[in-house]
C-alpha cells in the first residue's frame, strides 16, 4: 500500500449522509490542495474545451491506429463547450439518489456500491421504499470523493437529466430524470436506451465520443494542434505511483492490488492532467460516452483501475459494454453547453478565467 493510500486508511470510518432540499452538486463545500487532496467534498466542476473546428484523427483497430475496437475518425468537434473536470463521485451521486430515489423506480442504485468488494461505499439505508417510508442514502466518507461505480449508462443519462433539470427533487419521471437532455420517459431496455439520442436543447449529456476525445488528447492551442497518445499530455506510457509530488504522466490502473481502495480520489495526480485540464480520463474508472460502436453497446473510454495502460491509449475503444450493465470498473464524467459569455472567449482562443471554469491550459 503506498503512502497516501495508507493516510487515508488511517482515517476513521465516518459515514456521511447527503441529500436534503438545499442540497447542490455544484457547491459541495470541499477544496482541492496543491497536492490533489481534498478537504471536505469534491464539487462537480467543469472545464472548457475550445479549438472549435478541429480536425479528427484515426481510432481503433485499422492500420495507421493500432489500436483496439471498430475504426472511426475520433476527436473533431466544431462546437465549443465544457466537460467534468472530474469524473462523477460517490457522494455526488449521493445526493443525486436522495433527490429522486426515495422510491427508485428505475434502479439508479446497485446493492454493489454498498456490498460488492470494489464498491464506492453508497448505503441505502430506512424503509421499504414506500412514500411513507422512502430509502435514503449515505457515503463513507473516506470514499466520498472517489469515483462513482456500478452505474449503467441508462443511470448516467438519468443524472445528465437530473442536472439538466436544475437538479430538483422528487420522483423519477418527466420533470426529474425521465427528460431533459435524453428523453428515457421508463426506458430500461437495452433496446431502449441504445434507441435514445440526445436533445438539441441539451445543457448536461453525456460526452459525445468526440468530446470524450477531444477534451482527453487534444494538443490545444489551435485547430491543428495534433493529439498526444495518453490523456496525461503525453507520448510515454504513464506511470502509476501515487507519490507527491505528482511526476506528471501517472495515472491509477493495474491496482487491483491496493484494497480497499482501488481507486483514487479524482484529481490526486495533480500533475497529470489532460491538455484542457481534465483529471483521470486514464484510468481510476472506464467512462460511459455516447457512441454507439457497434450493435447493442454503447461506447466506454479511458481505461480503468484494473485495466493496463493500453486501454488508456487514444487508439483503444471500448465496444463490448451494453447500456444497462452496471460494472465495477464503470463510472462517468458530463458535458455541459458553456454559458454564452464563455463561448466568446472560446472561440477567440480561450482567453480568460471563467466562473466556476478552471484549469484551461494555455
Amino acid at each position: 500500500m503506498n503512502a497516501r493510500m495508507m493516510a487515508a486508511a488511517g482515517l476513521a470510518a465516518m459515514v456521511l449522509v447527503a441529500g436534503g432540499t438545499s442540497a447542490d452538486v455544484f457547491n459541495m463545500g470541499g477544496t482541492r490542495n496543491a497536492d490533489g487532496s481534498w478537504m471536505g467534498l469534491a464539487s462537480l466542476e467543469t472545464v472548457p474545451v475550445g479549438n472549435p473546428g478541429n480536425a479528427g484523427e484515426l481510432s481503433g483497430a485499422a492500420v495507421g491506429a493500432g489500436g483496439y475496437g471498430p475504426d472511426r475518425i475520433c476527436g473533431a468537434v466544431d462546437y465549443v463547450y465544457n466537460i467534468g473536470k472530474y469524473e462523477v463521485t460517490a457522494a455526488q451521486y449521493t445526493e443525486f439518489l436522495n433527490k429522486v430515489s426515495d422510491v427508485d423506480t428505475y434502479g439508479l442504485y446497485n446493492p454493489s456500491m454498498w456490498s460488492g468488494g470494489y464498491g464506492c461505499k453508497i448505503e441505502r439505508f430506512a424503509g421499504a421504499g414506500t412514500a411513507g417510508d422512502p430509502y435514503q442514502y449515505r457515503v463513507a466518507s473516506d470514499w466520498a470523493n472517489r469515483p462513482v461505480n456500478y452505474v449503467s449508462w441508462g443511470d448516467a443519462a438519468r443524472f445528465a437529466n437530473w442536472l439538466h433539470n436544475g437538479q430538483p427533487t422528487g420522483a423519477q419521471g418527466l420533470s426529474t430524470t425521465e427528460d431533459g437532455a435524453y428523453f428515457l420517459n421508463g426506458a430500461i431496455s437495452d433496446a431502449a436506451l441504445l434507441g435514445v439520442t440526445r436533445e438539441a436543447d441539451w445543457k448536461w449529456a453525456i460526452p459525445t465520443e468526440d468530446e470524450w476525445y477531444k477534451a482527453a488528447y487534444y494538443k490545444g492551442g489551435s485547430t491543428s494542434a495534433g493529439y498526444w497518445d495518453y490523456p496525461t499530455s503525453s507520448d510515454s506510457d504513464p506511470s502509476k505511483n501515487e507519490i507527491d509530488p505528482d511526476p506528471g504522466n501517472n495515472a491509477t490502473f493495474l491496482q487491483s492490488e491496493y484494497s480497499p481502495y482501488h481507486r483514487t480520489e479524482v484529481g490526486t495526480h495533480e500533475n497529470s492532467d489532460s491538455p484542457y485540464g481534465t483529471f483521470d480520463q486514464g484510468g481510476n474508472v472506464w467512462e460511459w460516452n455516447e457512441a454507439i460502436p457497434r450493435p447493442l453497446v454503447r461506447g466506454l473510454r479511458g481505461g480503468g483501475f484494473v485495466a493496463n495502460e493500453d486501454c488508456m491509449l487514444a487508439s483503444y475503444r471500448y465496444d463490448s459494454q451494453t447500456p444497462t450493465e452496471e460494472a465495477y470498473e464503470v463510472g462517468f464524467r458530463v458535458s455541459e453547453v458553456p454559458e454564452p459569455a464563455s463561448v466568446v472567449l472560446l472561440a477567440l482562443g480561450g482567453i480568460g478565467t471563467l466562473l466556476r471554469r478552471t484549469g484551461i491550459r494555455r
